[in-house]
């Protein structure tokens, strides 16, 4: 699944093998959200892991930060 636009967010749901591997995945995903200072909602269980960006700055919209977030998190899988 690629990233689709649902209710004025990015949206991306990620499948691992397990626990372990999507832990790892969130721990890359904290690390470049600290470095871009945007910080993604996070859903996850067991190995499976939904990520949804908005720029609450701008009113909780979709902006270019969410999409160069996206960008990032996309080359980890």
């Amino acid at each position: 699944m690629e990233w689709i636009t649902k209710d004025n967010k990015l949206v991306r749901e990620f499948k691992f093998k397990d626990f372990t591997h999507a832990f790892a995945f969130l721990t890359k995903v904290a690390f470049a959200s600290e470095k871009q200072n945007h910080h993604p909602e996070i859903y996850n269980v067991y190995n499976k892991v939904i990520i949804s960006l908005q720029t609450h700055d701008a009113g909780n919209v979709v902006t270019e930060k969410d999409h160069k977030l996206a960008e990032t998190i996309g080359a980890f899988v």
